[in-house]
């Protein structure tokens, strides 16, 4: 729990008008202090390495590395930062995904400005926070499907490593091998390697399945 000082936060979004509200909002709130801003879910991962934030406001759909995914790292490599989920999505697959990638809430992004602060003070105690506009039956599953004797078996997604899902979103969003290699900072080689395992784990014959599969799953979005 935090106590006798600010609540350090990094907000991560890769739409400008929606972190600088964000922004405007919590420069207001007493006692929190926004340090830093990302703008994709690898931004986000090396903002919070770099910044050490106590909370992290982090959107779903995010190009080059999807919010989940960036969820799972954040968590898994900085343990005493709470990740918030800053989402439109109110499909509860979406919730119980971010849950289990380790996110410590889940707001809607229609949720009032008052919503989104008592959601940063919960995570700052240690409690977890989700929109009363979500069912109930959210949580009900979630405690459900992370029983050990729930005997669920993986989503094919989730069998992927941390690379391969990186690879897996780029692919989907239309980068070529070497263009992936490039940002990645890995060989070609390296990339076609992790290309033909992703395409074995999933099941999938060519780009245009990987691009149907990534949309089905909400790792890549259509703009409507």
């Amino acid at each position: 729990m935090l106590k006798d000082r600010e609540i350090r936060l990094l907000i991560c979004d890769d739409h400008t008008i929606v972190r600088e509200g964000l922004k405007r909002l919590l420069d207001e709130e007493e006692g929190v202090e926004v340090i830093g801003e990302a703008m994709d879910g690898r931004d986000a991962v090396a903002k919070a390495l770099d910044l050490m934030p106590d909370i992290v406001l982090m959107d779903l759909s995010m190009p080059g590395l999807h919010g989940l995914e960036a969820t799972r790292q954040v968590v898994k490599r900085l343990p005493k930062a709470k990740v918030l989920i800053l989402s439109m999505h109110k499909n509860e697959a979406y919730v119980l995904q971010a849950l289990q990638a380790g996110a410590s809430g889940y707001i809607l992004k229609d949720s009032a400005s008052e919503e989104v602060v008592t959601a940063i003070r919960a995570a700052s105690r240690g409690d977890s926070y989700l929109s009363p506009a979500i069912s109930r039956v959210v949580i009900e599953d979630y405690l459900r499907l992370s029983s050990p004797d729930s005997g669920g078996a993986k989503s094919l997604y989730d069998t992927l490593t941390t690379r391969e899902k990186e690879i897996f979103q780029l692919l989907a969003e239309g980068l070529k091998n070497q263009e992936i290699a490039d940002r990645l900072h890995v060989s070609v080689k390296t990339v076609e390697t992790h290309r033909a395992h992703i395409m074995e784990k999933l099941n999938l014959k060519n780009i245009a399945e990987l691009v149907k599969y990534s949309i089905e799953i909400g790792i890549v979005q259509i703009d409507t």
